[in-house]
């Protein structure tokens, strides 16, 4: 009997990593995961998935990054590991291109000295368009980031393709913006959610944020992490974007889950700080998942009043 696929997944603990995570294991794939010392996130992922064996490492240091490899031995690698805040790469650039950019460049390096027909993945972000020339973008789109977050997801992207280049079967997938009850409050979409719930439940006076009016293309957290061992999979390295196709603004979020608790008129309970404006916020992004849907049969599978429903609904229980 041939052994089980095995999969290394970095920032296993984040949102996208526990659900990776559970449909890896649910397929019979044995799984390990990065976690840097001390991860507070870890023991919850345990508890959901006891299977995983976690080992230590971190995208700073290429050493321990390579002995995690050789102790997994995965024949797939999924890095969904970096800082995943725009808000905080303007806090912190350089470390964010020293985590987000360069642990990119360390971990393709690591695995292609270990077994060059490891199968990798980098989870990247429609943020590397920047204000995009055009709309809605797809794969042939120029890359035009506008934030350090951008600039760095760009670098890693653009870094795949190197490596693809020397014959590895390396892929990058453009992640759309994807919530779900698992997104941490700091997050803008699961801040409207909790708050909603619980200033329904009289728990909470107000809900403050900043620019109401960009456009993001909202979708379901398990759909693109689904893509992504769709896109890794396939026999041909290329990249893709995922995406619903339909951009919503911030103000369409909060509308959507004050709907959901009963509140028509929200108005009175949103007040706009300036202080949570960044210093450059790109006004739409939207992305075409043609290839996607055309050579990985993927597509959406929730709309976006049922996701901020969904959300909602978890925040309402918690």
């Amino acid at each position: 009997m041939a052994a089980p696929r095995s999969a290394l997944v970095t920032g296993i603990t984040g949102q996208d990593g526990g659900y990776l995570t559970e449909q890896l294991l649910a397929e019979g794939t044995a799984v390990h995961g990065l976690v840097t010392p001390g991860d507070p996130l870890a023991a919850e992922l345990l508890a959901r998935s006891p299977q995983v064996q976690l080992h230590e490492g971190d995208l700073l240091d290429e050493a321990s990054l390579a002995a995690v490899v050789a102790a997994s031995a995965p024949d797939e690698v999924y890095n969904l590991a970096g800082i995943s805040s725009v808000a905080f790469s303007w806090e912190q650039p350089v470390r964010t291109a020293d985590i987000t950019a360069l642990g990119a460049g360390r971990l393709l390096e690591v695995v292609r000295q270990h077994d060059p027909a490891t199968r990798f993945v980098q989870a990247s972000s429609g943020e590397v368009f920047g204000e995009a020339a055009v709309s809605p973008q797809d794969e042939s789109t120029p890359l035009r980031p506008n934030s350090p977050y951008g600039a760095a997801k760009a670098y890693a992207h653009h870094l795949v393709g190197v490596y693809r280049g020397t014959g590895m079967h390396a892929v990058s997938v453009l992640l759309y913006n994807h919530e779900s009850p698992r997104r941490p409050p700091a997050f803008v979409t699961r801040k409207i959610t909790r708050a909603a719930a619980r200033i329904s439940q009289g728990r909470q006076d107000e809900l403050v944020l900043g620019n109401m009016d960009v456009r993001r293309d909202w979708g379901w957290a398990p759909d693109y992490v689904d893509g992504l061992v769709r896109a890794l999979r396939h026999d041909e390295p290329q990249d893709y974007v995922l995406a619903t196709g339909q951009a919503h603004t911030v103000r369409d979020f909060v509308t959507a889950a004050f709907a959901r608790v009963g509140i028509e008129d929200w108005s009175g309970l949103v007040r706009v700080d300036p202080a949570f404006v960044r210093p450059a916020d790109i006004a739409v992004l939207v992305g075409d998942a043609t290839r996607a849907r055309e050579v990985l049969g993927w597509s959406p599978t929730v709309a976006f009043d049922e996701l901020v429903a969904r959300m909602v609904e978890a925040d309402l229980q918690s």
